[in-house]
């Protein structure tokens, strides 16, 4: 009997945290995984970021620029076969040019080239927030989301709650001996987080499981849905400190964006600025949980679990010393 192919696919967004982790669930199923990323600024040079090849190692590597249809055709589909495309692309920042140019119009760019080269099926990364939309990346991935489902591929839209990596800034606070940052009283919000890994295996998942099709799917982490408050009070737990909290009134980023989006009418770099004064704001109010419209409340018990890795596990990895993961333009703390 003649081997069947193993499936080649096509990773989008891989140098991303979260890219970096699906790749290598998707090697560990046997896949044919092409990453595609950003040419090197210094390529040239023959200077080349060797710690992400190391974290891509097994995948074939191509550097296009995602935002370019040509280069995307040309240096990343390149005339290959692919049997799907798996899309971990987000914008960096979440500021309105930023977020149409990449949460919608990169992944447009790679959808209507898995349409003309015979790609079955597109496994999207979006975000559970979508749900609520507020915000300018909310909008360009509802877009997108759209584009998709009436593309005629198979697809699956994945929307994740929070991520580990947005919940450990407050970690050197609290060893530094600072109170602990919280909005109101710690308790109006509360999300289940998933870590990387679980999150990557998720997506991987998505290929050969034919119940994860046509469809979009919220998904948290294992255990209960924690708050702010419990978060808090299970660092201080861990470090051996008493719990002190500092309260940060929500008008107070109302402020920061109505001043913001004022001055952003003549300066736009404000603009951008208010921006992200409303994407903290929001995360500020809002739950990452399943919205139930008919009760109109946020309900944990609606949000699928998935994984094995709890953000309490990963707090006491952080705290005995494992590395804590770069932030970078999500940092809000």
């Amino acid at each position: 009997m003649t081997p069947v192919a193993p499936m080649r696919v096509l990773l989008l967004g891989a140098s991303g945290t979260i890219g970096k982790a699906t790749a290598r669930a998707l090697i560990q199923l046997g896949y044919q995984v092409v990453c595609l990323i950003r040419p090197f600024k210094d390529k040239q040079s023959g200077v080349v970021d060797t710690a992400l090849l190391k974290h891509l190692d097994g995948a074939d590597i191509r550097y296009c620029d995602v935002t370019d249809l040509v280069s995307l055709s040309r240096d990343g589909f390149a005339t290959d076969h692919f049997d799907a495309v798996v899309s971990c692309m987000a914008s960096r920042t979440g500021t309105p040019k930023d977020a149409w140019l990449v949460d919608y119009q990169a992944n447009l760019n790679a959808l209507q080239l898995a349409k003309g080269t015979g790609v079955k099926h597109f496994v999207m990364l979006s975000a559970i927030c979508v749900q609520k939309p507020l915000l300018a990346f909310q909008h360009a991935k509802l877009a997108f989301e759209n584009a998709l489902m009436h593309s005629g591929l198979t697809y699956s839209i994945v929307r994740p709650t929070a991520f580990f990596k947005s919940l450990s800034g407050q970690l050197q606070r609290v060893k530094a001996g600072k109170p602990y940052l919280i909005f109101g009283d710690g308790k109006q919000t509360a999300c289940k987080p998933i870590s990387d890994d679980d999150l990557a295996d998720y997506l991987a998942g998505c290929l050969a499981n034919t119940n994860r099709h046509n469809r979009i799917l919220p998904i948290g982490g294992p255990g209960p849905a924690i708050t702010p408050l419990e978060q808090g009070e299970y660092l201080f737990k861990l470090l051996g400190k008493t719990p002190r909290f500092k309260s940060v009134p929500l008008w107070l980023l109302d402020a920061i964006a109505n001043v913001l989006g004022l001055f952003g009418k003549v300066i736009p770099v404000l603009a951008d600025k208010a921006e992200l004064a409303k994407i903290g704001r929001y995360y500020a109010s809002e739950s990452m949980l399943v919205w139930d419209a008919n009760a109109q409340r946020y309900d944990a018990d609606l949000t699928p679990s998935h994984g094995t890795q709890t953000l309490f596990d990963a707090y006491e990895e952080w705290v005995k010393g494992a590395a804590i993961p770069e932030r970078g333009d999500h940092a809000v703390f």
